[in-house]
């Protein structure tokens, strides 16, 4: 009967609360989200610059944002770069904050020329959303970002502990 109710338990604890996952599940499903992101956001950039004009007059202009050609570019160019980087967990919050800096102007563009509907709304309100928890939050355990992380802090920890040893090594010759 114990282990029922601890089973019963276990269960419930899995279900309703939100921190119960295991770490390697939940950073792996960031992974998954980081890098589904970057791959399918990255296809937004090429069609971009495939017809830049098209895209400055039709979206940029037609928010009244200047010098649309120049800012057209800017966007495509953050999609194409920071999409690969965020699908890597390299630079990952520069890049996140790029793309969610983008999207927004991509809401903008859709409150003004549909209103609040939804179905034109929808996508860049997810990637908006995403790229903003990805912004603050960094790209998780999986990712390149973490791997320089712990380099450079390992890095640093030894070369503090080795000018400590030295300065201890000082001050017994002092002593002595």
């Amino acid at each position: 009967m114990n282990n029922t109710i601890r089973l019963a338990a276990s269960i419930s604890r899995l279900i309703f609360s939100s921190d119960s996952a295991p770490i390697a599940l939940t950073q792996g499903a960031l992974l998954l989200l980081r890098v589904v992101l970057g791959t399918v956001m990255v296809h937004h950039g090429f069609d971009k610059l495939d017809d830049i004009s098209d895209f400055a007059e039709s979206y940029v202009a037609a928010i009244g944002i200047p010098f649309p050609i120049f800012f057209a570019y800017c966007a495509a160019i953050t999609e194409v770069v920071a999409s690969p980087l965020l699908a890597l967990g390299f630079l990952t919050r520069p890049a996140a904050l790029g793309l969610f800096i983008t999207m927004l102007v991509a809401n903008y563009h859709h409150i003004l020329t549909s209103g609040f509907f939804i179905p034109s709304l929808e996508m860049s309100l997810l990637y908006a959303a995403s790229f903003a928890f990805f912004a603050i939050y960094g790209g998780g355990k999986y990712a390149i970002d973490t791997l320089i992380a712990n380099a450079l802090t390992k890095l640093l920890l030894n070369n503090s502990e080795a000018k400590l040893s030295t300065q201890t090594a000082r001050v017994t010759v002092s002593n002595k």
